[in-house]
């Protein structure tokens, strides 16, 4: 079981923490919504839950909620730009569909 990070994304969220001046790691879940079910959700931790399971990869470390983890065992966290767009990508090998849009996906 595990969570990575590319070390692009990796690179960003210490940029951004580093800029928030606090945090202690990434929370990376899924919660239900969409059309196929599941989105993710990403926030900044300011420490951890006493049921937090943790991962650490390139020098961050992620939290993740035991109800999440079978959704997103496996996964790899990337951080991309193409063009004018930017932002994170989920590389997750549980995902069996995806709604048009990409913001949701189901398992």
């Amino acid at each position: 079981m595990a969570i990575t990070l590319s070390e692009n994304a990796a690179k960003h969220v210490q940029n951004f923490m580093t800029k928030r001046g606090k945090g202690v790691g990434l929370r990376i879940g899924v919660r239900t919504s969409g059309c196929s079910g599941m989105a993710y959700k990403l926030e900044f931790a300011d420490e951890a839950g006493s049921d937090d399971l943790q991962f650490a990869s390139h020098g961050v470390t992620l939290l993740v909620d035991p109800k999440s983890l079978p959704y997103i065992d496996g996964m790899e966290l990337d951080y991309t730009r193409e063009g004018l767009n930017e932002g994170f990508r989920f590389n997750n090998p549980n995902v069996k569909n995806q709604c048009g849009c990409g913001e949701s996906f189901g398992v």
